[in-house]
């Protein structure tokens, strides 16, 4: 991992605080409205080094790794997404933070939703990206179908990464092949997976409890389920941004959040695949700024 700054050239923050019974690693970066940006699987807060320089500007960027990934502390439990977004929420009142914007992709879309759905009065704005929500989709597109398959999107490792113990011995010391193949084949254009992200992704993923942490977020699939059940009873007040890209989730972002939300607006990336804010982070930048800036007087 090389060493991250914001738009000025000055070192990112880094930060460890303890809130809801799990001991969080976080950076900081830049002033302004405070954003956080939580990022998906396999990653870390590094996913989204590239996008960091240019929100610091008009923005407080947090972006912490969330329980179990990281250098975050990897507990027993908790990897459903209301407990993650009670994390989130304590992380952010600790840091003395009362309403904040919050952007996710990937798993980080589906926890990101989740701060939203249970602290509608604290989340200013949310913006939800290329993931599908457990019990709206997500098992959908991970079955084991000719269409699944013979499409860019095949969500094949839902149901294999739900599998106990498996997972952890068939990929325990085969790590970077392991995540380094599979997210390349999630791209557009697969040079925007660099080293540096694979080495990021290797280190935490091998060290004790990497692996099952990672896997721990898919076998709550259920407990998500009924989360949401609950959740999608209530619409959520804020303006919510979709954005998709145009080799993978694409535009079915929008139809998730339109289920639970009625300002919903959609924005699709080019040329791009699964990881947006490695493979398109100018262009990503610009249209999450855009959308967090409108309420900055």
């Amino acid at each position: 991992m090389r060493e991250i700054t914001d738009h000025a050239g000055h070192p990112v923050t880094h930060g460890r605080t303890t809130v809801n019974g799990v001991r969080l690693h976080h950076v900081t970066a830049g002033s302004g409205p405070p954003l956080v940006l939580l990022h998906g699987v396999p990653k870390t807060w590094y996913y989204w080094h590239r996008v960091i320089p240019l929100l610091s500007e008009r923005f407080t960027v947090i972006a912490p790794d969330i329980r179990g990934f990281g250098d975050s502390a990897r507990p027993d439990g908790g990897y459903d997404m209301g407990t993650i977004a009670e994390d989130v929420a304590a992380l952010m009142t600790a840091l003395g933070h009362e309403r904040f914007a919050v952007a996710g992709e990937d798993w980080g879309a589906a926890f990101a939703y989740a701060v939203a759905a249970s602290y509608p009065e604290r989340v200013t704005r949310l913006s939800f990206s290329e993931m599908l929500v457990p019990g709206a989709g997500l098992e959908a597109w991970s079955a084991l179908t000719e269409e699944n398959v013979a499409s860019d999107h095949f969500l094949w490792h839902v149901g294999f990464f739900h599998v106990r113990d498996f997972p952890e011995m068939l990929i325990s010391g085969r790590e970077r092949v392991f995540w380094e193949t599979w997210m390349k084949n999630e791209t557009y254009d697969p040079a925007a997976i660099t080293e540096d992200c694979v080495e990021e992704w290797v280190r935490c993923s091998s060290a004790p409890g990497g692996l099952r942490a990672i896997f721990e977020v898919y076998r709550a699939t259920f407990v998500n389920v009924e989360l949401d059940r609950q959740w999608s009873a209530r619409r959520l007040p804020m303006p919510v941004l979709t954005i998709g890209s145009d080799s993978f989730i694409g535009e079915e972002g929008r139809r998730q959040m339109e289920r639970v939300a009625d300002d919903v607006r959609y924005v699709e990336l080019e040329r791009c695949g699964h990881s947006m804010a490695l493979e398109r982070p100018a262009e990503l930048a610009r249209v999450m700024s855009d959308f967090f800036a409108a309420d900055i007087a």
